[in-house]
C-alpha cells in the first residue's frame, strides 16, 4: 500500500488558453519503493491522481502554499525558511491572499472534500486517523538533511545563475541536477528513497540536457520524489531531525484560518537550523 505521496505542485490555476504548468508526482512505499509517479496538469487531474493513491493513512507532501491567511506581504513559515537557512542561500517565495498563485488552496481543498486532513505539528502527524496532507519545501530537505552533503550551500538544479552566460549556467544547473541524483541514488538513507525501483524515477539516473523545457520536466518529477520523500522522513524522525516552520508557539505566526488550520512549513533540520533554546 502507498505510504507516501509527493506532489511538486505548480503553483498557477493555469486557463482556458493557457493551460497550468505540469505537477511532478510521486508515490512510495514505506520500504521506499516508488510505487508510481508521473505527471499531471491543473488541480483537478491532480487531485484524482492523489484520490488513486490514498491508503488509510498515506501521507501526502505538498510543495505549494497549503494554507494562506496573511492579506499581505509573507507567511511568517516563510519568513523563517530565510531566517534558518538563509546561509545555504535557501529562501522560500512570499504568498498572501493577494497572490495569483493559489493552487495549494484549491487542492487542499479538494483533498478536504476526499476526507484527508491537514497536520501542522509532529503530534498531529503521529496521531492522525486518517490520511493527511502536509506542506513542504524540497531545498530545506537537501540542506536539512546531513547525509547528503550540502553544508555550504543548495545545490544549483533548479534556476539559471543569473551572473554567468546562459549557456555555461544551463550547463552548470545539469551538472547540479545530476549531482544530486547520484547523492539520493547512492547515499545511504533512513529512510530509503529508491528512486531505481521505478521506471520514470530511475531515468533521472540518465544524463541532462541542455533544452529548458526537458529539465523542467525532469525537475518537476525530482521534485515529487523528494517530497514523498520528507514525508517518509518526518514519520520516521519527528521532531528529532525536523521543524515545523510557523508553528513556534513561542514565535510569531499567521492566524489560522476559518478550519482552524494553521500557515506551517515542515522543514528537515540540521542542528543549526534550529531556533536556539531559550
Amino acid at each position: 500500500m502507498t505510504a507516501y505521496l509527493g506532489v511538486d505542485l505548480a503553483w498557477g490555476l493555469g486557463t482556458d488558453r493557457k493551460p497550468a504548468n505540469e505537477t511532478g508526482l510521486v508515490a512510495m512505499a514505506a520500504d521506499g519503493t516508488i510505487t508510481d509517479a508521473g505527471w499531471a496538469r491543473g488541480v483537478g487531474a491532480v487531485t484524482d491522481w492523489i484520490a488513486a493513491h490514498l491508503g488509510p493513512r498515506t501521507l501526502v507532501a505538498v510543495d505549494a502554499s497549503l494554507v494562506v491567511t496573511n492579506p499581505t506581504g509573507i507567511r511568517e513559515a516563510e519568513r523563517q525558511v530565510g531566517q534558518r537557512y538563509g546561509r545555504w542561500k535557501v529562501a522560500a517565495n512570499p504568498t498572501n491572499l493577494a497572490s495569483a498563485a493559489s493552487a495549494g488552496a484549491r487542492l487542499l481543498d479538494r483533498l478536504t472534500g476526499l476526507g484527508v486532513g491537514y497536520v501542522s505539528s509532529t503530534a498531529a502527524m503521529r496521531e492522525r486517523s486518517g490520511p493527511a496532507a502536509f506542506e513542504c519545501y524540497p531545498y530545506t530537505t537537501l540542506v536539512g538533511v546531513e547525509e547528503l552533503g550540502y553544508d555550504d550551500e543548495r545545490p544549483r538544479y533548479k534556476r539559471l545563475d543569473p551572473r554567468v552566460p546562459a549557456a555555461e549556467a544551463r550547463a552548470a544547473r545539469a551538472v547540479a541536477f545530476d549531482d544530486l541524483v547520484r547523492r539520493l541514488r547512492t547515499t545511504p538513507l533512513d529512510p530509503p528513497l529508491l528512486l531505481d525501483s521505478h521506471p520514470l524515477t530511475a531515468g533521472l539516473a540518465a544524463p541532462s540536457v541542455l533544452h529548458g523545457p526537458t529539465h523542467k520536466h525532469r525537475e518537476d518529477l525530482l521534485d515529487g520524489a523528494l517530497c514523498a520523500w520528507t514525508a517518509a522522513f518526518w514519520e520516521r524522525h519527528g521532531d528529532d531531525r525536523v521543524q515545523v516552520l510557523g508553528g513556534d508557539p513561542a514565535l510569531p505566526s499567521d492566524p489560522v484560518d476559518e478550519a482552524g488550520r494553521l500557515p506551517v512549513v515542515v522543514a528537515p533540520a540540521r542542528p543549526s537550523q534550529r531556533r536556539p533554546a531559550r
